[in-house]
């Protein structure tokens, strides 16, 4: 494994970390509060230069089912902070979430933990195949 791709591997993981904790909190109060914005904002800045690490490291170009899933969960979660961070701006902070926006976290979230569990079992798997 390329050291550009293992450095990924390791950030990743970090946003991981970052985005459960900001996942955590809004779900249990169910308010868009600095401590999710600080969560979610450094997940994705974190998820961001994991994928550019990846695809740095990456002998199989940038279209790989491994590549599609996690664009696409990094997508969801971009997408997801952008619309906390938009709720935060127009209600002000320590405001409810709405139903909807709660319901979106949610299935960001799931789909992101899914493409990381997927991801690493991709190169698991081909590491097992060569």
């Amino acid at each position: 494994m390329k050291t550009a791709s293992i450095i990924g591997s390791m950030i990743v993981t970090l946003a991981l970390v970052f985005y459960s904790t900001g996942f955590a909190k809004e779900r249990k109060k169910k308010i868009v509060s600095s401590g999710v914005l600080f969560f979610y904002t450094l997940g994705v800045s974190l998820d961001i230069t994991a994928t550019i690490f990846m695809i740095i490291g990456s002998s199989k170009g940038l279209v790989t089912i491994h590549g599609l899933i996690g664009y696409s969960s990094l997508l969801g979660m971009l997408t997801d902070t952008i619309l906390l961070w938009r709720y935060n701006i127009r209600h002000g902070a320590g405001q409810l979430v709405s139903r909807g926006l709660h319901l979106y976290s949610r299935i960001s979230f799931i789909w992101w933990i899914i493409a990381y569990i997927t991801g690493g079992l991709l190169v698991a798997i081909s590491k097992m195949r060569s």
